[in-house]
């Protein structure tokens, strides 16, 4: 009972000397993309909490092969992101993120592609996830697009790690 004490006083210390913690964003983003594969492609299935890799069960987004296609999440109000967590597709073509940008602001210019660079993929392993460290760059638009080609975008889970004012991971 004295460590519950203990560790309620430490976590209510933690909150009011430092007042935020690092915390998954994406759950209560709005997300778009460039186009719409088919019915199973939806740009919310990249933050539905879903990490299943397999995209015919409605788990991953997909855009038509578009030139410089483009997944953006909307997390209503500038933040301060420090990583994104990309989740791969399993069943097919995982090669086709190689290459492609996570870009962070605050501007819609471009449809927020624009933004200033995070990160590059080189490559996520089918079915894997990866972690892009971002500093703590500022934005309210996280994007993710591959540029300078013809190509499907899929994503099965993107995770937006940033400070949330006022929580503290306790």
């Amino acid at each position: 009972m004295k460590m519950i004490m203990l560790s309620t006083v430490l976590c209510i210390a933690l909150i009011l000397k430092f007042g935020h913690a690092q915390v998954n964003l994406s759950g209560s983003c709005r997300a778009t993309q460039s186009s719409v594969y088919d019915f199973h492609g939806h740009a919310m299935n990249a933050v539905d909490g879903n990490l299943d890799p397999n995209y015919l069960k409605s788990s991953c987004t997909a855009t038509q092969a578009d030139m410089n296609p483009w997944w953006r999440a909307d997390l209503h109000r500038s933040r301060e992101i420090h990583s994104i967590r990309i989740t791969n597709r399993k069943d097919c073509c995982a090669e086709r993120l190689n290459g492609a940008e996570i870009r962070i602001g605050d501007s819609l210019d471009n449809n927020g592609n624009n933004n200033p660079k995070c990160a590059t993929i080189k490559s996520i392993t089918a079915g894997h996830s990866e972690t892009f460290e971002c500093g703590s760059m500022q934005g309210r638009y996280v994007n993710i697009l591959i540029p300078g080609r013809n190509e499907y975008l899929t994503l099965c889970e993107v995770e937006i790690y940033g400070t949330q004012e006022g929580w503290v991971d306790c």
